[in-house]
């Protein structure tokens, strides 16, 4: 397999074990992130009202690589376990300082 390729696909792999965890009951997601689904999902509503505001006003970005609801996973799943960014970053492809940016970006719209 291509590098590229490859990338590609354990990124896919990533995204997809995220997904897998909206399957979960409200149990099971709070003992995996900490939180309740109902706490997650205020908390993204937060962040993409902060997002939206800034987002009004700032310069063209690139398009991110994690969706929202995506980098709330992130940074509960860093706050739960204590996970180090390069950790984080290699079970998705995704590079430590990359997955810094995210959980302190989301860490101050929180």
């Amino acid at each position: 397999m291509i590098l590229g390729q490859e990338i590609i696909y354990n990124f896919a792999m990533f995204i997809s074990k995220i997904m897998d965890y909206q399957n979960l009951s409200d149990e099971q997601f709070k003992r995996r992130f900490g939180v309740y689904k109902q706490t997650y999902r205020k908390m993204v509503e937060s962040v993409k009202s902060v997002e939206a505001d800034s987002n009004s006003a700032s310069k063209r970005r690139p398009k991110p690589k994690l969706s929202i609801e995506e980098q709330v996973l992130v940074t509960l799943e860093y706050w739960r376990e204590y996970r180090t960014y390069f950790h984080i970053g290699t079970s998705g492809q995704l590079s430590e300082s990359t997955i810094g940016r995210i959980v302190n970006k989301t860490e101050k719209m929180l």
